[in-house]
């Protein structure tokens, strides 16, 4: 198996808005604020080669969206899907397989890409099948008013009109290798898939458990839709995280990529051990 660290885009989001009650004294070391209270997000892919398979987790904000949309997130830096593809030894075609770990716009948005030449949307990965949640998908088209604005339809039409899409119903094994985890706390039916790496249990964390400055189970954000169910996912997850020594690898942290799990002196769950992937062993 290989695995490498895909960087979609960087954005700014309000601090308050990503921790939620947690107040900005003990949130901030973490994730330092500017002056408009907003911190830095990352959107981080991981590709894995698993036997003839080539995966991805998630996919970005894409290149649809219009600058209007855009402003309200505060772009920054030259990270790109095509940029990081470039330090593996693979490209966009060689792609089997695209987890969508759940349809808001910023998770899913480069899985269709806007060809500016003909005006048309395509599929960024074409020959790729799309994999989501039954219940996320039938969420992101029947919208409650808290995530309606998240869902774009631009992002996945396409992909149920060329039949790319495969939809889980359950917790399942997708390869041998990687077992797809349902949650509902931050949205219905989000995916997490963990993936059996040397020995090691590697956790994709997306917006289940963001960034190490959510470790800690009230550490919950705001955009999750069912806090109190993200709460108590959260902790015999983080048991098992402790007692396992599974891997976190953050989709949104900007300064942390990886991290293990330890329980303090006080019972609270933190940060053990702080790596990049490529240094995992």
């Amino acid at each position: 198996m290989e695995l490498y660290t895909i960087y979609a885009e960087d954005f700014k989001l309000d601090g308050g808005a990503c921790f939620g009650v947690v107040p900005k004294s003990i949130w901030e070391k973490y994730a330092p604020a500017d002056k408009n209270n907003m911190v830095n997000v990352s959107l981080r892919s991981l590709l894995i080669k698993d036997g003839d398979r080539l995966l991805l987790i998630d996919t970005g904000i894409g290149n649809k969206q219009n600058e209007k949309f855009l402003s309200h997130y505060y772009l920054f830096g030259d990270n790109s899907l095509e940029k990081s593809f470039k330090t593996t030894p693979y490209n966009f075609d060689d792609v089997t397989d695209v987890i969508l770990t759940h349809l808001h716009f910023d998770h899913c948005g480069g899985a269709v890409w806007l060809n500016r030449e003909t005006n048309t949307y395509e599929p960024q990965f074409k020959n790729a099948v799309y994999w989501c949640s039954q219940s996320q998908w039938e969420l992101a088209y029947k919208p409650n008013l808290r995530e309606k604005a998240s869902f774009l339809n631009e992002n996945t039409d396409l992909l149920s009109e060329k039949g790319l899409l495969r939809f889980i119903s359950q917790e399942q094994f997708l390869t041998p290798n990687i077992f797809l985890k349902i949650v509902n706390g931050h949205t219905i039916g989000m995916i997490i898939p963990m993936i059996k790496y040397n020995r090691k249990a590697i956790v994709y964390g997306a917006d289940f458990i963001p960034s190490i400055a959510n470790i800690s189970v009230p550490y919950i954000a705001s955009f999750d839709t069912q806090p109190l169910v993200a709460m108590i996912e959260k902790e015999p997850f983080l048991n098992d995280a402790v007692n396992e020594n599974y891997v976190l690898f953050f989709e949104h942290d900007f300064y942390n990529e990886c991290c293990t799990i330890k329980k303090d002196e006080r019972g609270r769950f933190k940060e053990k051990e702080v790596f990049k992937l490529k240094d995992l062993h």
